[in-house]
Parts: structure tokens; sequence; C-alpha cells
């Protein structure tokens, strides 16, 4: 079970919702919210709807409903009001000394709302918090409870500035700048839409953690998964700067050596997440030209890493190295994407990918990941690869798994001539993977730019790709937006005369946050080819 979520039965399920994600992502393109994620994770989730919301920067407990009865009977109760929530703020103004209640009518005024005539009436009422158990006085903050009697966007916020104690860390609306909004929704009490009894759920207050923190420990689960990403550059406030956990080990990366600030973070960090040791990888534009001891990581501090060792991602096993140059084993971006072929399960609305009789091709193999997950779910996995060390890399890790590498196929060679060669021989896959390096050149083909060459490689793919297969489409070319990567696919398939009967976008996972700072890279679409 995932750590964000409290609580589970026919009807609901409620979860506690970490600050800096959105309840439902406005699109694609802007990443997933906790809605998004949930519903495409598991097929038990696929009909979940949104019952309410909580503002992005809002942390705490959420309600999704699971059955039509659950939707009609929690929609009507939020109508006439029988919903009860309550919050927690933290302020460093002039919180109030006594409980009160403030009623206006809010329309929006830009990108905030403001108390003005004509608006929706918003009523909220708040207290004081004086039991020391939750009053937290360092540095002049106080804290206070409202309940909001209405459920208008940003009432609460609004409110609480209007009435001169503006939410800390609220800069939209003049709170003190902080490291997240201190807006903590604490409890949700209502009628089981079933049983017709009083629930109330609560998700506990941590105004203490750090909010990236916080966000990690939501979506990973510690007995199944212990690889990924802690720091993501300027999302989670350090440009240019990106810190990873890979098992007992953390991996440091940026364009530059560490500054003294960032080794400070990293020894924090390495404590917080019990690493034995640290490394740093300086990030090059030339590492082809690097030898495989200047590209590789370089320990910090700490233990130094066994010249191989094992993660844990999903339950699956994979073998890492800081020794063999640039490439360290695993893309933790594609974590959720690996998940999907593992488990079948790739969106609400899709099909299910693979069956035990499924062929599926992993082109640019690397060290074989998509195909491991492939061979577990049952199918037999033909991995192309450039690089005969990422192949035999790619059958540790079958290993690893307890599957034998013998039982499915492991090419060498330029993927586009082999794709060509497929086709002559008339092999044909249920299921392949496109995931290419941005840039690549190999003496059959020459030079590969995704953000150029994408659509000749769908071009190249699809005679090899049975009626109703599936294609997963992937790049990381930064400058390569999601809407020319979607309109070169569909170019390449309407020109194929193939037709796309089913297409599910999915960005970056959650622990590499899409913010205005730091954009989205990674695009990724599973497509129903007909």
């Amino acid at each position: 079970m995932l750590p964000c979520v409290i609580f589970e039965d026919e009807h609901l399920l409620v979860v506690s919702k970490p600050a800096g994600w959105n309840t439902h992502a406005p699109s694609p393109f802007a990443g997933e919210g906790i809605y998004e994620w949930l519903k495409h994770r598991e097929p038990r989730w696929a009909s979940l709807a949104i019952l309410h919301r909580l503002d992005k920067e809002t942390s705490g407990v959420l309600v999704f409903g699971k059955t039509p009865l659950a939707n009609k009977s929690l929609t009507e109760q939020f109508t006439v009001r029988r919903v009860h929530k309550k919050y927690f703020l933290l302020t460093d103004g002039n919180a109030p000394k006594n409980s009160f209640t403030v009623k206006t009518t809010l329309l929006r005024v830009g990108e905030k709302y403001a108390s003005r005539p004509g608006g929706e009436i918003a009523e909220t009422k708040f207290t004081p918090v004086s039991d020391t158990k939750f009053a937290i006085n360092s540095a002049g903050l106080k804290m206070v409870t409202a309940k909001p009697l209405t459920g208008r966007t940003h009432q609460i916020r609004v409110h609480a500035a209007e009435s001169g104690f503006p939410i800390l860390g609220d800069t939209l609306y003049g709170g003190t700048v902080s490291a997240r909004v201190f807006l903590h929704a604490a409890e949700i009490e209502f009628t089981h839409p079933a049983t017709n009894k009083a629930v109330k759920f609560s998700a506990p207050i941590d105004f203490d953690s750090e909010a990236r923190r916080t966000l990690r420990t939501a979506i990973i689960e510690p007995e199944a998964t212990n690889a990924f990403r802690i720091i993501h550059g300027a999302s989670d406030g350090w440009p240019g700067w990106f810190v990873e956990k890979l098992g007992d080990f953390l991996i440091s990366q940026s364009e530059g050596a560490l500054s003294a600030k960032q080794q400070e973070e990293l020894s924090r960090v390495a404590k917080t997440f019990s690493a034995r040791g640290a490394y740093h990888k300086v990030l090059s534009r030339h590492v082809r030209k690097s030898n495989v001891t200047d590209a590789s990581p370089q320990l910090v501090f700490g233990e130094a890493a066994p010249e191989r060792f094992e993660v844990l991602e999903n339950s699956v096993r994979y073998e890492m190295s800081f020794n063999e140059g640039y490439s360290v084993g695993l893309f933790l971006d594609q974590r959720d994407n690996r998940r999907r072929v593992l488990t079948g399960h790739i969106a609400a609305d899709f099909p299910q990918l693979l069956s035990a009789d499924s062929q599926l091709l992993n082109c640019f193999a690397y060290t074989c990941g998509f195909s491991v997950c492939a061979a577990r779910a049952g199918a037999r996995v033909t991995s192309l690869d450039l690089s005969k060390k990422y192949l035999e890399w790619g059958k540790r890790n079958f290993a690893l798994n307890g599957l034998d590498p013998a039982a499915h196929d492991f090419i060498f060679g330029d993927t586009f001539d082999w794709l060509r060669r497929l086709a002559k021989k008339g092999r044909a896959f249920d299921a392949i993977v496109l995931d290419p390096p941005t840039f690549s050149q190999s003496k059959e083909h020459g030079t590969f730019r995704a953000e150029k060459d994408y659509g000749k490689l769908i071009t190249a793919a699809l005679p090899i790709l049975k009626s109703g297969g599936v294609l997963l489409a992937s790049t990381n070319a930064a400058e390569f937006s999601p809407e020319e990567f979607l309109a070169d696919i569909e170019t390449a398939v309407r020109a194929a005369k193939r037709k796309i009967v089913k297409q599910h976008y999915v960005p970056q996972p959650p622990d590499f946050p899409i913010s205005r700072e730091e954009p989205a890279y990674l695009k990724t679409v599973w497509l129903k080819i007909a």
C-alpha cells in the first residue's frame, strides 16, 4: 500500500496529499496531479472520481470516490454542507486571540481571489490554537485552526490574509516567504455512502518536514523501491543540482564541482536517508571524449560502493555501478513506465499490455530495465542495443530476478539496421519500446537526433508492430516540445496508413517535479495502433 493512502474500501479512497502536488493537473504536459497519478496506477482505482480539491500548495486529507454511490452521496453532502473540514495554518501575522467567523463574497481578481460584492458567499471560522501540543511559538509563529463552512477556492487563504494574518509562505496573499505554504487539511468528516455512519479521516500535521521529503515519502513504497530522486533542481530549490538515492548510496549531479553549500546539504540528506556514502558526477556535453575514470562519479564522503551493487525498484532488482563511466545502470525517471510494463496496467482506459504469449521488442535497451519487467510479466523479450557491454549487464539483471537470459533474445547492433532486418524476416511484435538517446552515432545509420529524426524511428518500427500492438515512444530531448513530439509520431503513423486507436501521454514521475523554473523534459506516450 502506498504511504499516502490513509483508508480504502469498496467505495472510498482517502489519501494524504503532500504540499506542492496538484490535486488535478490542468494539462498532462504540466505533470500529473495526484488524482491522475492514482487513477492510472492501479486497475482498482481506474474509476476514481474527484469529490473535492486542495490547492497545490496545501497538504492534507483528500477523498476520492470509487463507485457511483459514493460519488452521488458525497456530492450531495458537499452541496448541502454536511461535510465538515478542519485545517491548520501557521502565521507570523496578527493571529486572533479568540474565535471569530469571516463571511464575505469572493470574486476572482487576476491570479487571486478577493472579497468583493457580487461574488460567491464564503464563510470561515478561525480559532487560535492554545494547546501547547500543537502551538508553535518559535520565531513568533502562531497556529490557527480554520473550519470552512463553504467550499470556495482559496477562501481560507483570502480570509486569513484579509483578517491580518496571512499564511506563512503564501506570498500570493501577502504571506512571508518560506519553504512552503503552511496550510494543512487535517480532518474531514461526513456520512459514509454505504453504511450511513459518520466517518472521520485525518492526516497528521507535519509542518517540520521539508516539502520535498514529504512528497517522496508519500509516493515511494520503501519495501519495494529504494531508488528515487531526492533533489530535482530548481523545483526543489537547488537550480542545476540533482541528487538521487540508489540503495545505500547517494549520487549528486551538476555541471561543476560541489559548492560548500551543496556539500553541506548533501551531508544532511545522507544522514536523513541513512546513506553509507555519497558520490558526485559532473554533467558534461562532451562525455564521449572522456575516459571511463573521468566520466564516472567520484566519491565525496562515506564508504565506497562495491564495484557492483543492487537497487530495488517496484520489487525488481537492478545492478548498479559507479565505475562504468557516465551511466550508472538505470534511468529513474522511467520508473513508472517500467511499472506499467511490469503490471500491464498502462492507464485507466487502456487495454492490458501483455499476455503470457506476448512478444516485446526493447530498442535502445541499455541495461534492459524494460526487458526485465516484460519478462517478469510473462512476455518473450528481444533486447536490442549498440553496446555489448550493456547487453551483458542486462543479462545480469535478468539473472538477478530469477529469469533465464537464454529464454530471451539479446541483439547487438544498430536499431535502424535491425528494424529493417526484422521486417525482412517477417518478425512481428505485440509491443515495442522506443526510448532512444537524445543524440547518438553509429557507422550504419550515422547521426540520430531525437528532435529531428524521431519520426523516422517510428516509421522504421511500424512494419514489425502487429495490428493492435502497443508502442511506447519516449524522449528526454529538452528542446523537443510535447506538441512537436506527438505531431511527428502521428504524421509517421498516418504515412504508414496505420491508425492510433488509443493514446495515453504521461509526464515524468512526481519525484521529478515540474515547475516554471524546472520545466518538463521527459515525454512519453503509449499508443495502441491498428
